[in-house]
């Protein structure tokens, strides 16, 4: 010990062991929720076991997303409105898999700060829960670090990491073809993709977060808060059902840039505009910044928060099977032609 200096102690230095711990335990109900089959261990362990044999598969292949919830953040932070962010992390990795033909089976999540604020923490992760508990994946591990220095006081960052599984040879996309139908399902307004943007067009609008929302109800940052929505029932029901030959997650690049992702290079998508009603979050952004149609198509979801690419012959069947499941489904165009998305109508 150093002669006439008192000791410290790693609280001294910022970091609070008992406040982590009492994290864990406040978190662990919420946790148990989400339990699945499959779910072997609870929280606490040094790494969190799963049975895939017990969850159904017999020749399991693994997938694997992960993701964040990007400057969306910011809105939470700023506002002290912190559950939504939790489910936008869930849904962001989970309906990445779902693309892929995968079930989501399982997910962690990452929760850094400079100061581990107990409340605001204990919401999030509450929200994690909530949207694994509806995706039906289990919630079974995470790490929450606290890191004096590194991030502003009240501030925090989220990751999430989600693995599914599917059995051999069932992985999308599968077959897509000159003819296929696309079917869009609805968004929840901007998910969690554009926000840099959005932030811009509201600070150029001259509004606080706390100012009424000017397309509905509620103030505006709670209506910029609103999560995303997880798509993950309704398509694995679809995908069983046959017919669906590929899924594209509208996130960030919109329907210009992720469409492609999922066509084979030789095919390209041609979308009709004027099948659905852009809906008046997008309008009110698109009004802020003077933006163009194709600088909104390839930033924002613009209310389409998925696409299906079945099969022509399949496309009535799953439009009934997406609608009972309390989808909004759409036909919005259909592949063919050079690759490349091209669109027809206006945006409005």
């Amino acid at each position: 010990m150093s002669q006439g200096k008192p000791p410290i102690t790693y609280a001294d230095a910022g970091v609070d062991i008992d406040a982590g711990n009492a994290l864990v335990e406040r978190i662990k109900p919420a946790a148990k929720r989400t339990d699945r089959a499959g779910t072997m261990s609870g929280l606490g362990g040094f790494g969190a076991l799963f049975d895939l044999k017990a969850a159904g598969y017999s020749d399991p292949v693994l997938v694997a997303a992960t993701d964040g919830v990007g400057t969306k953040l910011r809105i939470a932070i700023d506002t002290g409105h912190y559950d939504s962010v939790g489910i936008d992390l869930v849904a962001m990795c989970v309906n990445d898999l779902v693309c892929q033909g995968a079930e989501p089976l399982f997910f962690l999540d990452y929760f850094a700060t400079g100061k581990l604020e107990l409340d605001a923490a204990a919401a999030v992760i509450e929200g994690i829960a909530e949207g694994c508990e509806a995706a039906n994946t289990a919630l079974i591990g995470g790490e929450t670090a606290e890191m004096p220095g590194m991030y502003p006081p009240g501030d925090f960052d989220l990751a999430g990491f989600a693995v599914g599984a599917m059995e051999r040879g069932a992985a999308l996309p599968a077959d897509v073809g000159e003819g296929d139908v696309l079917l869009g399902l609805a968004s929840n307004g901007v998910h969690s993709n554009g926000y840099s943007l959005v932030r811009k067009l509201v600070e150029r609008s001259g509004l606080g977060w706390d100012a009424r929302c000017p397309w509905g109800e509620g103030t505006l940052g709670g209506a910029l808060l609103s999560p995303t929505r997880l798509y993950v029932t309704p398509c694995l029901g679809a995908i069983r059902a046959g017919g669906v030959h590929a899924l594209a997650h509208i996130t960030g690049g919109g329907l210009t840039e992720n469409l492609p992702r999922v066509l084979p290079p030789s095919l390209g998508a041609e979308i009709d505009l004027g099948a659905w009603d852009l809906p008046p979050v997008f309008g009110w952004l698109q009004a802020q910044g003077a933006l163009e149609a194709a600088e909104m198509l390839k930033t924002f979801n613009c209310g389409i928060g998925m696409v299906l690419v079945v099969a022509a012959d399949r496309a009535d069947a799953i439009v009934d099977g997406l609608s009972d499941a309390g989808e909004r489904v759409t036909v919005i165009g259909r592949v063919g032609g050079a690759p490349g998305v091209r669109y027809a109508g206006d945006l409005a």
